[in-house]
């Protein structure tokens, strides 16, 4: 244990690999894949939580994680069976979870079922453990040309749906009740939002993993609701704080080599905390 250690500070100081691995196609590729889903993930994730869906990113992921290992098994793009496991959980939580009170337990129901069929189709498929095992954890330099165009196609939709609905998307998650009143589709945008959520879910399935999706979802968004009050100077918080944390964590991953989503989620934690010292000193003054 001390010597790989040892060994691992020692690779993580090691410049010289990094700026040679940064010169490379796959490395690029994984670079403007994670500025890509950094992106959408800092926009929409102040609408989470503001909209208290926290949770439902947790049951998302792990819908994509099955859709991903059912392509896994079957033999097609793992980005599209993502993106339909997503597909299927707002289905499945707009049903289900109808109303507030029986939302969480309607996830959490989804989620137990979902992930009990990831681990069965991860357990059937016949090759490589460690190329089940990133479904968990993240592959971001195995995204490719392809997932890179899909994350492309994701971002322009998602981007351009909240830019079409957000007024009213707002409206609606600060107070659902007066919008509804003044004919606002609340339960409509609400299914609508479920589907961008679970879909930058899936997205973020190839780059941290299912099991840390919540890390550029969650983390970034919480942490700049910690220092604005303002939803757009929160969002562009957001979107800055998962640029440095997804960009940031593969630059640091490529000389050590250990999964990209360990230095991701501790980079978001790290500011995280920072927001929140600030947040509460500037409560406390």
């Amino acid at each position: 244990m001390t010597e790989k250690l040892e060994q691992l500070l020692s690779n993580f100081f090691a410049f010289d690999v990094t700026a040679d691995l940064l010169g490379r196609d796959f490395v690029q590729q994984a670079l403007l894949a994670s500025a890509l889903l950094a992106l959408i993930s800092g926009v929409i994730g102040p609408l989470i939580v503001m909209r208290q869906m926290s949770f439902a990113v947790h049951g998302s992921s792990e819908l994509s994680l099955t859709g991903a290992a059912f392509a896994l098994l079957a033999g097609f793009n793992i980005g599209i069976g993502a993106l339909l496991g997503s597909a299927l959980a707002a289905v499945l939580f707009g049903i289900l979870g109808q109303r507030t009170r029986d939302r969480d337990s309607a996830i959490g129901v989804v989620l137990a079922f979902g992930l009990g069929l990831a681990v069965l189709f991860i357990h059937l498929y016949p090759g490589r453990t460690g190329t089940s095992f990133a479904l968990l954890t993240g592959q971001i330099v195995g995204v490719g040309y392809s997932g890179l165009a899909l994350l492309a196609v994701v971002a322009v939709l998602v981007m351009a749906v909240l830019a079409v609905t957000y007024r009213p998307l707002l409206f609606a998650t600060v107070d659902p009740e007066v919008a509804a009143g003044r004919g606002v589709p609340v339960r409509g945008l609400g299914i609508v939002f479920a589907a961008l959520v679970g879909v930058t879910a899936a997205q973020g399935v190839q780059i941290v993993g299912a099991l840390l999706v919540m890390s550029l979802l969650i983390t970034p968004a919480a942490a700049a609701a910690r220092v604005f009050s303002s939803p757009i100077k929160a969002m562009g918080a957001s979107v800055v704080f998962a640029e440095i944390a997804a960009v940031g964590g593969i630059v640091l991953s490529l000389a050590p080599g250990v999964p990209v989503s360990v230095f991701v989620t501790t980079i978001s934690f790290a500011i995280f905390l920072v927001c929140w010292l600030v947040g509460s000193r500037r409560h406390a003054g």
